[in-house]
């Protein structure tokens, strides 16, 4: 048998370091890789050739795509990153807005029809509909209305 078997103490710790950094720089390498391809489809401002011309350039040659890239085009990556992430935050505060107009209090009409319909099942009173009938209408709110529905 003249296989020698590698255990972890015959696996020097320089070694595992420079192995390491080694995995480290490669997994960056696709990171930017991607994110490189991203912005090539992202930006509106390059036609349809440049787009392909800058694909095609950093995937037939990677490194020196990449680095022309970066080189060429770099500080236009980070505004259009820029641009990207403010145009998805005001896209959520639309969301967010328009949820919350949902969620706004009932019109008066709508509360009148709620007093009448309790009056009519007989869970207010005559004298408490009329009291919370005027707060309704002089624009006292559903609060107010709910404080004085209660008999004292």
């Amino acid at each position: 048998m003249s296989t020698h078997t590698y255990l972890a103490y015959d696996y020097p710790l320089l070694s595992m370091f420079w192995t390491l950094l080694w995995f480290f720089l490669w997994i960056m390498w696709f990171v930017l890789l991607f994110r490189i391809i991203g912005d090539i489809f992202r930006d509106d401002s390059l036609s349809g050739w440049g787009k392909t011309g800058w694909l095609v350039f950093c995937i037939v040659l990677p490194f020196l795509g990449v680095f022309v890239y970066l080189i060429a085009r770099g500080k236009s990556m980070g505004q259009r990153e820029i641009e990207h992430a403010q145009k998805q935050q005001r896209v959520f505060d639309d969301y967010v807005r328009d949820r919350a107009g949902e969620a706004k209090k009932p019109s008066s009409a709508e509360e009148l029809a709620k007093l009448s319909e309790m009056r009519s099942h007989g869970d207010i009173t005559d004298d408490e509909f009329r009291r919370a009938k005027e707060l309704v209408l002089s624009g006292a709110g559903t609060s107010a209305r709910s404080d004085s529905a209660t008999p004292s």
